[in-house]
């Protein structure tokens, strides 16, 4: 059975920029303090209007190539990660191989996963590396959730930006790169509604329908937008994170002293403390970026790990925790070794 390694990350933020002042100026009631101290987050990015999630993951990876550590050529698998897709069908990754100049011998697809996606995509791409399927695998994760939000929805108008990050995954081990060990995943199906886009899919395909519900002067939802119980969210992290975090230590063999770094999905600063203090994690061994991208879903945590390796937080030898959890109800886990 052949070991899968991460051999290096990068990611792409869009153009249009909008910082808590720029909220503010929408939501005075809202401060720019209120905004940072609550979640963690000062700015954030939106992708133009005429911009998808392919072509934000389209931007990212041939930033990624033009780093010269793999040729085009060389790609034998590529998976995108994506909620937002550029349409129904075809599948985004499939047009993404086209737009890429990716060999026609590669196979390709997307899934549907949003915080927990980075994790589960390097699980499909250990599957893929370790049965001798592909030796080298492109993970993208792409989305503009910023599609999602209600002009009025002040709350995931603080959380949410779009982004795009491109990981490879290899066979080959190089200098600095990491191996990916076992995984722990779980899903509570039962929550899918306390965070959904609820019309524009085949159940409820006509958009427009949507109609705006307040709750005295704030804005609680519109079933054509992103709708979030923060408060079932937010339960679902502190409550089941420790102990999905505990049984990948467990299936990696190791104790909780051994792992030298966590890296979870970059939730919001309130949210990360508390499932840290939860999972009794030491704040030095705690890492979070989120400040200047806000929460960009399945690129979350690929976007820290790149700020990480880059500031040499992490080094040979170190073992990394990587947990990521939401929208599904989906979380999964798994120990990266350098």
């Amino acid at each position: 059975m052949h070991s899968a390694y991460i051999i290096d990350t990068t990611y792409f933020l869009p153009g249009i920029l909008v910082d808590n002042e720029k909220i503010n100026a929408e939501h005075p009631e809202w401060s720019v303090d209120k905004i940072s101290a609550k979640t963690g987050i000062e700015k954030r990015y939106y992708a133009a209007e005429n911009q998808t999630s392919g072509d934000l993951a389209y931007i990212a990876a041939e930033q990624f190539f033009e780093k010269g550590i793999i040729e085009k050529k060389e790609i034998d698998f590529l998976i995108l990660c994506t909620q937002s897709p550029d349409y129904f069908l075809p599948t985004t990754a499939c047009i993404l191989q086209d737009r890429l100049g990716l060999s026609k011998r590669i196979g390709a697809f997307d899934f549907n996963l949003g915080c927990s996606g980075f994790v589960y995509g390097l699980g499909i791409a250990k599957g893929l590396i370790s049965s001798g399927q592909a030796k080298n695998v492109l993970l993208i994760t792409a989305e503009t959730y910023s599609r999602f939000i209600h002009p009025d929805d002040k709350k995931n108008k603080t959380i949410f930006g779009d982004a795009a990050s491109v990981t490879l995954i290899s066979s080959q081990s190089v200098t600095g790169a990491g191996k990916i060990l076992n995984f722990s995943y779980g899903t509570d199906g039962s929550g899918a509604k306390h965070l959904m886009v609820k019309n524009g899919g085949l159940r409820h395909i006509e958009k427009g329908s949507g109609e705006d519900v307040y709750v005295g002067d704030e804005f609680y939802s519109n079933d054509d937008y992103l709708f979030m119980d923060g408060k079932e969210i937010f339960d679902f992290t502190v409550f089941n994170v420790p102990g999905l975090v505990n049984d990948c230590i467990s299936k990696n063999d190791i104790s909780p002293e051994d792992v030298d770094l966590y890296i979870f999905h970059q939730a919001n600063q309130f949210m990360l403390e508390r499932a840290r203090r939860m999972s009794k994690i030491p704040v030095e061994k705690f890492y979070i970026y989120i400040k200047d991208s806000g929460n960009t879903v399945s690129s979350t945590i690929p976007i820290a790990l790149h700020h990480a390796m880059e500031n040499n937080v992490i080094r040979k030898g170190n073992k990394v925790l990587l947990c990521g959890f939401g929208v599904g109800l989906s979380m999964g886990a798994t120990l990266i070794a350098y």
